[in-house]
């Protein structure tokens, strides 16, 4: 039997996932949603502290590499890439970061119109319920909820990694997300109402 769409895309990462179902919230288009990985329905992709796994294994991850990189000896490094529905959202420890608004820039210096940061930042707002509220930066009612994960700065440990940065003469940063992406602070996921408590991450 021919089945016919009205769209087809091709890879369910969050990307893939998120445009079928703005497509179809109508109900009056039809998408057919192409993934070349299985499902997500594996202990080492659901529990977040096991992440190296889905990230090293064939099943889970394309499991790429840079180019050589003169800046480090020559060396490849290892660029996994999500294998799986939920694409590399699902291997990556519930880690959010959305990228660097100067590269975004330079997408739409490179010929991408529309792409810089000022015109993508609606979008990544629309997409996400921040826990600490919308700002300019960060959404307040999207489907996508995030956090710093459990307000992890109550522990002192954490605080003391943060100082630490701050005292070898980097810059702190409260929201990597938000103005300032360069700096040491608290790590951003995508959990809503959990209890995860992951490190600080340096940027």
């Amino acid at each position: 039997m021919e089945q016919r769409y009205d769209y087809i895309i091709v890879g369910a990462g969050s990307a893939g996932c998120v445009l079928a179902d703005r497509l179809t919230e109508s109900g009056e288009h039809s998408v057919l949603l192409l993934e070349a990985g299985g499902s997500d329905k594996s202990i080492f992709i659901q529990m977040p502290t096991a992440l190296s796994y889905p990230m090293n294994t064939e099943k889970y991850a394309w499991q790429f590499e840079t180019t050589e990189e003169a800046g480090l000896d020559g060396r490849k490094l290892h660029c996994p890439r999500g294998k799986v529905l939920g694409g590399s959202s699902s291997i990556n420890g519930m880690v959010y970061v959305r990228g660097h608004a100067c590269d975004f820039d330079q997408w739409e210096q490179q010929g991408a119109k529309g792409w810089n940061y000022q015109s993508c930042l609606p979008y990544f707002r629309r997409a996400e319920s921040w826990d600490g509220g919308s700002d300019e930066y960060r959404g307040g009612d999207g489907p996508i909820g995030t956090c710093n994960g459990n307000n992890m700065t109550r522990n002192p440990l954490y605080q003391a990694f943060i100082d630490a940065g701050k005292e070898a003469g980097y810059p702190e940063t409260q929201d990597y997300n938000g103005y300032q992406q360069e700096g040491f602070g608290p790590m951003h996921m995508t959990v809503d109402g959990g209890s995860e408590l992951l490190h600080p991450m340096p940027i």
